[in-house]
């Protein structure tokens, strides 16, 4: 069951899931928490599974009229806050990926685990920032005609037909965005000033979830972040785009599990 909170005068939509030690999961760019909803039925038996809608994004509001990813970060922990969670595990999909990296700062001595699901923690190159302000003049245009191209450009080229169906579903769900919302999140993306230096001095181990044909995250630069951390593991997918929930679930559920398990205490391994 969905609920809410209100947070600088905006609605802020979540949803917890089963019981036990906490994981937080934040969806990427035109997502919504729908996205997570076979994998928080996949781990809701053994942990509290919280989805927040980042703002402007399914059903919560834009909680700032120049959204930074810090702003984003200051959303969730009001979310946190409410469901008092005080040690948790956080998992970010692409842009939840770079806010989950800045809740991990502002966190440092609650977060037990931290998940990058197809993402990464440099900044944007000046070559990434031309390509985020390109891609603002395209949606100043026409907002929809770009959700229905950058939905399906997510998934591995070899399983756009496969997914047809889920491609559809996602783009539905993205149409309720506004223009200013994604626009927003570009800018809060295209501005932030990166996390190199959480994965430096992080005290908790981190995963990495990664797509070898993700067009967003190219994999060697992923990889390269990997050796930055005392504690880092990974898993990376042969036929897998930046949607690896739905491109892999049967892969990737399970290390997902086995990480929150053994880094949350919990005794019991499928």
């Amino acid at each position: 069951m969905n609920d809410q909170i209100t947070y600088n005068g905006q609605p802020v939509n979540f949803k917890v899931q089963g019981s036990g030690p906490w994981i937080v999961l934040l969806h990427g760019f035109l997502e919504s928490i729908e996205v997570w909803n076979d994998m928080a039925n996949y781990l809701a038996d053994r942990f509290s599974v919280l989805m927040i809608d980042l703002p402007g994004h399914g059903r919560s509001g834009l909680t700032g009229e120049e959204q930074t990813i810090q702003d984003m970060a200051g959303t969730v922990r009001a979310v946190m806050a409410h469901n008092s969670i005080d040690r948790f595990i956080i998992c970010g999909h692409s842009m939840g990926g770079y806010v989950s990296l800045e809740v991990a700062r502002q966190l440092s001595d609650k977060i037990q685990g931290l998940i990058l699901f197809h993402s990464h923690a440099a900044p944007d190159d000046e070559k990434s920032k031309e390509n985020r302000d390109r891609t603002i003049n395209i949606v100043k245009l026409n907002h929809s005609n770009f959700i229905q191209s950058f939905i399906s450009e997510m998934f591995a080229k070899s399983n756009q037909e496969k997914f047809k169906n889920q491609i559809e579903i996602l783009r539905n769900r993205a149409a309720s965005t506004s223009g200013k919302a994604i626009i927003s999140a570009l800018t809060a993306m295209r501005d932030r000033p990166g996390s190199l230096d959480i994965l430096m001095v992080a005290a908790y181990p981190i995963l990495y979830i990664i797509g070898k044909e993700d067009s967003r995250m190219q994999y060697d630069k992923i990889l390269a972040q990997t050796m930055l951390s005392e504690h880092s593991e990974c898993i990376m997918l042969n036929k897998v785009g930046h949607m690896g929930f739905i491109e892999a679930p049967d892969k990737i559920f399970p290390v997902v599990k086995d990480f929150c398990s053994r880094n949350l205490a919990v005794s019991k391994i499928d």
